[in-house]
């Protein structure tokens, strides 16, 4: 299980989940920070007892489709991969198979059980938090896209710990006029910087390997 975690200010900045008591905002954040890979937690009711929360505050996450529970005592956090990007070099599948089958993703990988239903609207009449994610990547993907600059893309690798050259991945779009090799214009340079990120650790993995065989004899 990775040390680290994130929160999507899109999920935690809604009234929605501003709106819950304190102490079930907290048991949110530490569940989060006990979850595995794939953002299941095993032992809520122990988390409850160790941060001085109680079933209710659990109850009300519920309620909130915050987390999806299993009859086997699993938690889920619902928009874990709306609140964490995890690299594939780092990335271990949970063990809790079972239970993962019975989850559906949707585009931003959103869990649910069965069905999704993600039109579905909160009984206050507010958006849920997914469809306020898809409104406004929606009108992210409607604006004129914008090159960044080389500080803005050495910032971001900087950020998400990424093993890209910026000079290169800058120069390579730039004289290509943002035009990616399948020729697509590019819309979103940090995907992009995030697939070439990909490529690099894979490079890096094979010549590894490659070295320990040749080493090993």
């Amino acid at each position: 299980m990775a040390r680290k975690r994130m929160f999507d200010i899109e999920v935690v900045d809604t009234d929605l989940f501003l709106d819950m008591p304190q102490s079930t905002q907290n048991l949110y954040f530490h569940l989060g920070m006990r979850a595995d890979d794939d953002g299941f937690v095993s032992n809520p009711k122990k988390i409850i007892k160790l941060i001085g929360a109680n079933e209710d505050d659990l109850k009300i996450l519920i309620a909130k489709s915050l987390i999806i529970p299993f009859e086997s005592g699993i938690i889920v956090i619902r928009h874990w991969k709306l609140n964490n990007y995890l690299r594939k070099d780092r990335y271990i599948e949970t063990i809790y198979k079972k239970e993962k089958n019975m989850l559906n993703e949707d585009e931003n990988g959103v869990y649910s059980l069965g069905i999704p239903n993600d039109n579905q609207m909160l009984t206050n009449g507010q958006p849920s938090i997914e469809e306020n994610s898809k409104e406004k990547k929606s009108k992210v993907n409607n604006k004129a896209f914008v090159p960044p600059t080389l500080d803005e893309i050495k910032k971001y690798i900087n950020e998400k710990e990424l093993k890209v050259d910026g000079l290169h991945f800058y120069n390579y779009f730039t004289e290509g006029n943002w035009i990616d090799s399948k020729g697509n214009k590019v819309k979103n340079w940090k995907q992009k910087l995030l697939t070439w990120n990909g490529y690099t650790e894979s490079k890096e993995t094979k010549a590894k390997n490659a070295m320990e065989e040749f080493l090993n004899g």
